[in-house]
Parts: C-alpha cells; structure tokens; sequence
C-alpha cells in the first residue's frame, strides 16, 4: 500500500466523519425547531417560561451554525471567528445600553 493510497483512506475518513457530525447536527437543529413550533403553538407553557427556553435554542442552533456548518472549529479561520465573535460582542452591547435607555 503507497502512501498515496493511505493518505486518500485517512482523508475518505476524515470526511466521513465530518458528514456524520454535520448531519447529526443538521438533524438537532431540525428538532429544536420542531420543538420551538410546538411550545409557541400549542401554548402549554407561560410566556414567562416560554421565552428564556427559546431563546437557549436560538443560542444553542447559532452555536452549530458558527462551529459545524461556517467551519469555525476548523484551523486557518481565526480572522473569521475574530471578526464574527467582535460583532457579535458589539451586538450585545448595543442591545444592552439601548435596553439601559430604555428602561432608565
């Protein structure tokens, strides 16, 4: 067996496992929204609950999207992950000091 031939095997397994990692997460993503639809639409729970918990989802779902679909956990995308953690970071703060405005 050449080299060539063992790098190719590695690589068909390296991409075998990031399609199953990514379609395990696709399907998650799926299911949290499935289960979003079902708390806004059938109303079993307070909005007071309500809110806080769909929102963890939204958090968690835009976790997966940075990290397995935009490839963030990959080498070689630091300026990317700088960039979108710095705007995400000037995002909160511009929520948070128009909600301090707001509500002072």
């Amino acid at each position: 067996m050449t080299n060539n031939t063992k790098s190719n095997e590695f690589q068909r397994q390296q991409n075998k496992e990031e399609m199953k990692k990514q379609l395990i997460t696709f399907a998650t993503m799926i299911l949290f929204t499935i289960i979003a639809f079902l708390i806004v639409g059938s109303g079993i729970m307070s909005k007071m609950l309500a809110i806080p918990l769909l929102l963890v989802l939204a958090l968690i779902q835009v976790a997966f999207q940075f990290y397995y679909f935009m490839h963030m956990k990959d080498k070689g995308h630091e300026l990317a992950s700088v960039m979108i953690y710095g705007g995400v970071w000037a995002a909160i703060l511009t929520v948070s000091a128009l909600s301090l405005v707001i509500w002072w």
